[in-house]
């Protein structure tokens, strides 16, 4: 591995590290207006952004079409509580790689069953426990990308001297890829049972809560 190669890695690993666990102790405890929200989200999250002084975290017409699809619930009198805090961080972690449809058919349970629900296991319960586990993975996550890159060093040993960076970056590219793809597709068929799911219940209650009679067997 050249030192090149060294840096590279090095570098890649400082900017997992930079992606950092909101906790919720440092939410504000009051209800917040729009600005504040976004200023909070800005501050908070800037770190993980491709383009820092240039990218847009959060923006009023973000929040705006989130509550118009859905995704958000409606502030009261204009302010944003703790939990409406905790939905945006979900929502801007999932946008990356979800659609609409796909977050609204996770958010949606979610919402329903533990937003401002007032009962033992709430929004900031399910917040703490998917987050906690995301923390663990984190350290995996470094290994893994550290296999990948070793692994992408040992590749075109055969192509000319002077392609052979470019190469390797493109075989650890297409790999990180590969990789991305599946857990992606595996998302994307956990959202689609959901749905079902989802669909069944629905008809279940528009039959009056009873189950449907199975179709008769030829």
């Amino acid at each position: 591995m050249t030192i090149d190669g060294d840096d590279l890695l090095n570098s890649i690993l400082a900017s997992l590290d930079r992606i950092q666990y909101i906790s919720p102790e440092e939410i504000p405890g009051i209800d917040l207006y729009m600005d504040q929200v976004t200023t909070f989200m800005y501050r908070r999250l800037r770190s993980t952004s491709r383009y820092p002084d240039e990218d847009k975290i959060l923006t009023k017409t973000m929040i705006n079409n989130y509550a118009k699809n859905d995704l958000l619930p409606p502030p009261v009198k204009k302010k944003y509580s703790r939990e409406h805090v905790l939905l945006l961080i979900f929502i801007y972690y999932y946008k990356g790689i979800l659609s609409i449809s796909d977050i609204q058919t996770l958010l949606k349970p979610v919402t329903e069953q533990y937003f401002h629900k007032g009962t033992d296991f709430n929004l900031e319960d399910v917040y703490r426990e998917a987050f906690s586990m995301e923390e663990k993975e984190m350290e995996a996550l470094k290994a893994d990308v550290t296999e990948k890159f070793r692994t992408a060093q040992e590749t075109f040993q055969d192509a000319p001297e002077e392609e052979r960076d470019f190469l390797r970056k493109f075989a650890f590219v297409c790999t990180l890829s590969f990789d991305v793809y599946i857990k992606k597709m595996i998302i994307e068929k956990i959202i689609d049972d959901l749905r079902e799911d989802e669909k069944k219940e629905a008809k279940r209650k528009s039959h009056g809560g009873r189950a449907e009679k199975p179709e008769p067997q030829e």
